[in-house]
């Protein structure tokens, strides 16, 4: 078995798709994207393709370690996300070869369902609180909401407060007995972390995500210990090796994401090693069904998962949305707040390749530009 072609197909609402048919006819599927430079990363895939065809796709793990170290340049978004949807699409074709789950072929399920959440948006607030209802009456036991809009390094008593409200404001719409999660998106310098979170313990958040922005990692264990409420973030870092300060520090929660840190086979290493810190993992997913369906076959593998990220309905998906891809989307259909253990082979979905063929076009959406009053760029 060797591999025979690779073909990139940039889809709506803002995803990059990934196509590897080896000469024996096995197709895997994979989602690398840095979103809002999908070019950049296409355009990677492009490189790592010349070494990649005519080459066993079973040979992953020497695959991986070619493509993320034998270019001499090595790491950051667009390599890293490249190579993580080059190794879903290995890991599918390895599960389809052999006729199992990717799981199995990593030791075996540990669950039998896993946990998920959605969001409920919380950048402009309006109707947060029964956006936040409506999620929990439709099955959801836990929702994720953002925590503040655009804020200043140290910022007014009145924003503040604003942020405690609606945090307060969910929490009574959800009650005690379903959990929330608060990312900040690096919006809070470690001044405004300190201040704010003492604030909404009361509310017990699930965890606070990216309180700061990933190039003060080696910050967040002094934010760490001005709180009891989890610190999770992991999302804008990229292998092990970024994991590592964040993982001394005291984080709470790993979160990687499986399109862009280095796919399947390294975010099973991060795992690994979080749980060598007593570091739950919640991998991050705001994507679509494929970066989603490898996600959930790393949450059934290993001990030490927390909850699941999932985009349906996610504010970002305008045009499309999560399930739209796939052919069966009963594969990840909600029960009680999980989504059962896929059975099929490899990473468990079919893809509706006449559909991504029908509609893949390049598309330019972009990470908005927030600015404060004064004309100074904000984190968003």
């Amino acid at each position: 078995m060797k591999i025979a072609r690779m073909e990139t197909f940039q889809v709506p609402p803002r995803w990059l798709l990934l196509r590897i048919e080896t000469d024996d006819g096995v197709v895997g599927w994979g989602e690398p994207v840095v979103e809002g430079r999908a070019g950049a990363v296409e355009a990677a895939i492009g490189e790592l393709a010349d070494y990649l065809i005519g080459r066993d796709p079973l040979r992953i793990e020497d695959h991986w370690q070619v493509l993320t170290k034998g270019g001499f340049y090595r790491g950051g978004p667009v390599l890293s996300s490249a190579v993580a949807g080059i190794d879903q699409a290995l890991w599918d074709i390895a599960g389809k070869a052999r006729s199992l789950p990717v799981y199995d072929l990593l030791g075996g399920p540990v669950r039998e369902r896993v946990r998920i959440y959605g969001w409920i948006g919380g950048d402009r607030p309006d109707e947060l609180a029964d956006h936040a209802r409506r999620q929990i009456d439709g099955g959801l036991t836990a929702v994720k909401m953002n925590g503040s809009g655009e804020l200043t390094a140290i910022d007014t008593p009145a924003r503040t407060r604003d942020i405690v409200q609606r945090v307060e404001a969910v929490r009574v719409a959800v009650g005690d007995d379903h959990d929330i999660a608060l990312d900040f998106h690096g919006r809070f310098t470690p001044a405004m972390s300190r201040r704010v979170l003492p604030l909404l313990e009361p509310y017990l958040p699930l965890f606070v995500e990216e309180p700061v922005v990933p190039e003060l990692t080696r910050d967040i264990g002094r934010i760490a210990a001005s709180t009891s409420i989890p610190i999770a973030l992991g999302e804008r870092l990229f292998s092990r090796w970024d994991f590592r300060d964040a993982l001394q520090a005291g984080i709470a929660v790993a979160q990687p994401d499986l399109s862009h840190a280095g796919g399947i086979s390294e975010v099973r290493r991060i795992a690994a090693a979080a749980e060598t810190y007593g570091v739950s993992v919640a991998p991050h997913c705001p994507l679509g069904p494929i970066s989603l369906a490898a996600s959930l076959q790393i949450d059934v593998a290993i001990p030490n998962f927390l909850i699941q990220e999932q985009s349906l309905g996610i504010h970002y998906n305008e045009s499309s949305d999560l399930l739209d891809y796939l052919v069966d989307t009963s594969v990840l259909e909600l029960r009680d707040g999980h989504i059962d253990r896929p059975t099929g082979p490899g990473l468990g979905i079919e893809v509706d390749e006449a559909l991504v063929r029908r509609v893949a076009k390049e598309h330019r959406w972009r990470s908005p530009i927030w600015r404060h009053p004064d004309g100074s760029l904000a984190e968003w």
